[in-house]
């Protein structure tokens, strides 16, 4: 395992499995949303954001964190492994309302700089509709590719995985 995707809702804890997997492997950690978001929340271009991730891809080792459907199919040809945290609907938008009450005004680690934690109506509608809208697509390309893809569906079976994972050491 040295080219990791980690795939999921917001709010699936795609960001404390990518840590905590970082840590337990020492694979470098990307946070795609720290390179896509520009101060004030401002989207990459595609263009600027194709570039971005032909570049972060060529890396010889990694974990990315994030969703980003358009640039998946680039990520997939290059991750040998893919995480899907597929949690419920409901315990997702719970952590997003948690993470926005927690942090609200501030800029989290795994943002850019410029882009403070806040309340975003087309955000939680985003979270609503993943289920529906986004993760069929998604399912349908792990389908397709070719790498080693686990799927998650509660915290107990990540905490199970992270307690039983002994990364191999490298020759």
């Amino acid at each position: 395992m040295e080219r990791v995707l980690i795939l999921g809702s917001p709010g699936a804890g795609k960001t404390t499995f990518a840590r905590r997997l970082a840590e337990r492997s020492g694979l470098p950690l990307v946070h795609l949303d720290k390179h896509f978001w520009q101060p004030g929340w401002v989207e990459s271009s595609p263009d600027e954001w194709q570039r971005t991730v032909e570049k972060l891809v060529q890396q010889p080792r990694w974990i990315m964190d994030g969703d980003y459907s358009r640039t998946l199919g680039l990520r997939l040809q290059r991750a040998d492994t893919a995480f899907l945290l597929d949690t419920p609907r409901w315990l997702n938008l719970t952590r997003v309302m948690r993470r926005v009450a927690i942090g609200y005004g501030r800029t989290r680690p795994d943002l850019a700089d410029g882009c403070p934690e806040r309340l975003d109506w087309e955000f939680l509608q985003y979270v609503w509709n993943y289920p529906r809208k986004l993760r069929p697509r998604i399912a349908a390309m792990l389908e397709e590719y070719g790498g080693k893809v686990v799927t998650f569906r509660s915290s107990r079976e990540i905490d199970k995985y992270l307690a039983e994972y002994a990364p191999r050491t490298r020759v």
